[in-house]
């Protein structure tokens, strides 16, 4: 309770705490240079008297709006899911509030509804996910404005622009290594939409690794595809009526890889035992479904952590302390082999 007998204020967390409004403000705005026994006992003072900044104060006081917009058009449910999951939980372990806003990459307003959202909300950045962070209009509608932004897994990095990516070309070529590894040799790939950066990254990682053990890159094995289960499908149909199918199929992501299993079943061929299926993404649905799915885990919960941190800190986000005053910021994937593929 405050010393006036109302709610508790600032002043009584300053008092109670023997410090400074001004440490107290820096430590509620995670702000650095405060020692850590002093933010320690700053914060338990805060919870011992249930103290709760007014948002209208903290934005007054710091010329900030604690609102983080993230702008995205992505076909795959689960990858937005998990960019705004990730993102969703570090804004609120920071004190600061997600905007989540779908644009049409293509919009002839594209630009209007950016100036009318930033001037609406203030933010005090913007997280960019493919393929909007690849379109010069969006970059240029928020640099005219003067809203910071992060570029989440962008084609090439822009210099002065912080951005955070994993590297697909390697990640497919591995994935690709473990199925010739298994025995195939005749290996599909079902294409990510040329809209998007990443898949012409994993197309290239996949040619990297067949080139590399000498087997020839076959146009009729890759199959165009849209990031959604009936484009993986319908690609997936077109592959295995063909009089030489292939034994394995990669999947640009698990959306369409979960469309091969279905076109499989359909046409009564087993997985793994007639045909090896490989996705992307290690989405939720990759390990409940059976046979359980082969695929590569992308990092995207912690890409949109590191961009919400970039953008709070500047680019010395905490969960990449080795890499301390790099503005483009690369995080590890992993190779998850599941029950979908085996030795062909």
């Amino acid at each position: 309770m405050s010393a006036r007998g109302g709610s508790p204020t600032i002043v009584d967390v300053a008092r109670e705490a023997g410090v400074s409004i001004k440490t107290v403000s820096r430590v509620l705005n995670h702000e650095p240079g405060v020692h850590e026994s002093t933010r320690d006992a700053v914060l338990k003072v805060v919870e011992a008297l249930r103290y709760r900044p007014k948002q209208s104060a903290r934005s007054l006081a710091g010329g900030r709006s604690f609102l983080i917009g993230l702008l995205y058009y992505d076909p795959s449910a689960a990858f937005v899911g998990s960019v705004q999951q990730g993102a969703t939980v570090r804004c609120r372990e920071l004190g600061y509030h997600l905007v989540v806003e779908s644009l049409h990459n293509d919009a002839p307003d594209l630009r209007q509804q950016i100036d009318r959202m930033v001037l609406a909300l203030r933010p005090d950045g913007m997280i960019l996910t493919p393929p909007l962070c690849d379109n010069p209009e969006v970059l240029a509608a928020l640099r005219e404005n003067g809203t910071p932004c992060v570029l989440m897994s962008p084609e090439r990095d822009i210099v002065g622009v912080p951005s955070v990516r994993m590297d697909d070309v390697h990640a497919a070529e591995e994935i690709t290594n473990l199925l010739i590894s298994l025995g195939h040799r005749r290996i599909a790939l079902i294409k990510g939409p040329p809209d998007q950066s990443a898949s012409a990254a994993r197309q290239q990682g996949f040619v990297n690794a067949l080139q590399a053990h000498d087997i020839a890159v076959d146009p009729e094995l890759m199959q165009p595809g849209s990031f959604t289960f009936d484009s993986g499908r319908d690609a997936a149909h077109q592959l295995l009526s063909r009089r030489q199918r292939p034994t394995a199929v990669f999947a640009s992501n698990d959306d369409m890889a979960l469309g091969v299993l279905a076109a499989a079943q359909r046409l009564g061929l087993s997985v793994p035992g007639e045909l090896s299926v490989a996705g992307f993404d290690d989405s939720p649905t990759a390990a409940l479904v059976w046979p359980a799915l082969t695929t590569v885990r992308q990092p995207v919960a912690e890409m949109a952590r590191t961009a919400v941190e970039m953008l709070v800190f500047g680019h010395k986000s905490e969960l990449a302390p080795g890499d301390d005053g790099e503005l483009h910021k690369v995080l590890a994937h992993e190779l998850v082999v599941r029950d979908s593929t085996r030795a062909g």
